[in-house]
């Protein structure tokens, strides 16, 4: 039987003794990724500063986790608003990511189009430094040189540009 052995804000650790090996499991929350698409074809990223992370700054798309109550498309258009101040007339769910073993958790990915102004305050504290319009030749080569280095995300966009159909990303 699992057992939880420690509780925190966003982690969860658990043991199971099965045989005569005990494994040990990391739970974090589940969340979303949203690749926003401009009308010119272009990915809207930000340059973010989370104070308790090493290196402090780093370039991603919109993220966030799940609020409890609420769905997936409700929290990617939070994260939208908050992170970048647009909110999305359409929103396509192209991949649901599930890990499990020693890490778990659910990554949902969209795709954001139809970009209208609509912002929301930022409640976590971590600072938007920058948007950038990234073609995606420019994120992949983001991808490429490590500059874009956030896991998750970055299987998310490979997933994307793997199985997108022709007509996503305008000429």
């Amino acid at each position: 039987m699992e057992k939880t052995v420690w509780q925190g804000k966003f982690l969860r650790m658990t043991t199971e003794t099965i045989g005569e090996i005990t494994w040990e499991r990391a739970y974090l929350p589940d969340g979303v990724v949203v690749f926003p698409v401009t009308d010119d074809g272009k990915i809207l990223v930000i340059r973010e500063r989370r104070a308790h992370e090493n290196p402090p700054v780093r370039l991603k798309p919109v993220t966030g986790m799940l609020d409890a109550g609420s769905t997936p498309e409700e929290n990617a258009q939070r994260e939208l608003q908050e992170e970048i101040g647009f909110k999305a007339t359409t929103l396509e769910k192209f991949w649901t990511y599930t890990t499990n073993g020693t890490v778990n958790s659910v990554t949902h990915f969209f795709i954001a189009k139809g970009l209208i102004p609509s912002k929301l305050s930022n409640p976590d504290g971590d600072v938007v430094e920058e948007i950038l319009a990234l073609t995606p030749a420019e994120m992949d080569h983001k991808v490429a040189t490590d500059e874009m280095r956030w896991g998750v995300s970055v299987m998310g966009w490979q997933r994307l540009r793997m199985t997108s159909p022709v007509g996503i990303f305008p000429s």
